[in-house]
């Protein structure tokens, strides 16, 4: 039987969107925005030889500086002032959800309420600027060991560094602005539109590529059917769940006596989304990006570390697929899904599994099912990230494509979707319930009369 919830989204039109002030004045903000961080990353840092840097990416494009340019959209090939990224952000955010799993004094903030989610917000932006400040130094030494500067030294090294913490700065103030007044989450926007961007033009140096005959036709067409096969088996993926049976019993409260109900508790097969992906991509792009733009030949360690850990490479791979297991386990046990947690909470509203006895062995019986399900689901992330890496590799792709850009890219445009839908779904309501035709609604009633007078 369709649940009223289910009705009323089914009935939801699209065509009220033009109706929906507030909606279309949230989307038209979004779009300003992230028009504004379009245009920032073209705006170049002070002192980059313009002709150098392009030389050298495009003799990196097809390697780690593809994948590099592309989850900056672009601004890390053109050096622009947003070179960085939303990547420093995102690493310190991913870094301080694990502390406050582990911390006590994180974790008490956490219960805390709006002003403790402040707090660990602050602590967020602080360790942002840390680990900008560190990839900045990183870049402005590599670009100027790779001459690929006018003027090297330390006014330069100065001037770059605030020029990218800065930009890092002002995108994580973009990202909170678009969660705040727009559409969808504003920092996972910003990367999907930087990816976005530079899918165009990565297509057409593909298919100049098998004009020129560099690709065989049947390379393209099988590259192109394998894209539109992992965004398939993504989306299908992403909303895959193993619905856990909830009882809840016949219970009294004062006089009013309330009847025994059942519902699910939802469980999804990845549920820590694509944060795995990213964070085991940021831990490897530091050093890639250091070596990229030393050229490999400055530092023996570094040298070292790429020719191991280059893309492609056999430690590459195998260090990436642990990293993408480990966080996967490690996320949604401290962060996401904590089986204690929710058993607790079950057990306060007086729930249960059935056949399980409430408290501790429903908390065994969660991290049970949830260990079986996260075998699945840490096996998808790493198959989703790693067979693009590989094709890549042996079909000599001229561009980077890589998994973890399209769950970025599948996951925000589900999640911006159904924001929009909740949007529309409360305008349409007071509607919505007419044409769903709910209980209690659109009856007449009629008032009881008294027993006549004889």
């Amino acid at each position: 039987m369709v649940s009223a919830a289910e009705q009323m989204a089914a009935n939801t039109s699209w065509s009220a969107l033009g109706k929906a002030t507030d909606l279309r004045n949230r989307i038209l903000f979004t779009l300003g925005l992230l028009i504004v961080y379009r245009l920032g990353t073209f705006i170049p840092v002070p002192g980059i030889d313009g002709a150098a840097l392009r030389e050298f990416m495009a003799g990196a494009q097809a390697t780690i500086g593809g994948m590099l340019s592309m989850f900056t959209g672009g601004a890390l090939g053109r050096m622009g002032i947003f070179a960085l990224g939303i990547m420093p952000y995102i690493s310190a955010s991913i870094i301080v959800q694990l502390l406050t799993a582990m911390v006590p004094s994180l974790q008490q903030l956490k219960k805390e309420g709006e002003q403790g989610r402040k707090k660990i917000n602050q602590y967020t932006r602080y360790g942002t600027v840390g680990l900008a400040t560190l990839q900045s130094y990183g870049l402005a030494v590599s670009l100027q060991s790779g001459e690929m500067v006018t003027n090297p030294g330390l006014f330069f090294i100065a001037s770059c560094m605030i020029t990218l913490v800065g930009g890092t700065m002002f995108l994580m103030w973009l990202g909170e602005q678009i969660t705040a007044r727009g559409v969808g989450n504003g920092i996972s926007l910003i990367i999907f539109v930087g990816i976005i961007a530079e899918v165009p033009a990565a297509l057409a140096q593909f298919f100049a590529s098998g004009r020129s005959g560099a690709i065989s036709p049947a390379v393209i067409i099988g590259v192109m059917v394998m894209v539109v096969a992992v965004i398939a088996f993504v989306v299908f993926m992403e909303r895959s769940l193993r619905k856990i049976h909830i009882q809840y019993p016949r219970r009294q409260v004062g006089m009013k006596v309330y009847d025994g109900g059942s519902s699910h508790l939802p469980v999804k097969v990845n549920p820590a989304g694509v944060i795995p992906a990213i964070f085991a991509s940021s831990l490897l792009l530091l050093p890639a990006t250091i070596g990229t733009f030393s050229g490999n030949s400055t530092n023996p360690v570094i040298s070292t570390i790429m020719a191991y850990f280059g893309p492609g490479q056999p430690l590459y791979l195998l260090f990436f697929s642990a990293m993408i297991i480990f966080f996967t386990y490690f996320y949604t046990f401290n962060v996401s899904f904590k089986p204690d947690e929710v058993a607790e909470n079950l057990k306060n509203q007086n729930g249960f599994v059935p056949g399980i006895r409430p408290g501790k062995r429903t908390e065994e019986f969660l991290e049970y099912v949830l260990n079986r399900i996260l075998v699945l689901g840490s096996v998808y992330l790493t198959a989703v990230c790693l067979l693009p890496e590989v094709l890549r590799n042996q079909f000599a792709i001229p561009f980077y494509f890589g998994g973890t850009s399209v769950l970025i890219v599948v996951s925000v445009t589900m999640d911006t979707i159904q924001q929009v839908q909740s949007h529309l779904l409360a305008h349409q309501y007071e509607g919505l319930i007419e044409k769903s035709q709910l209980s209690g609604k659109g009856r007449k009633r009629t008032k009881r009369r008294g027993p006549a007078r004889r």
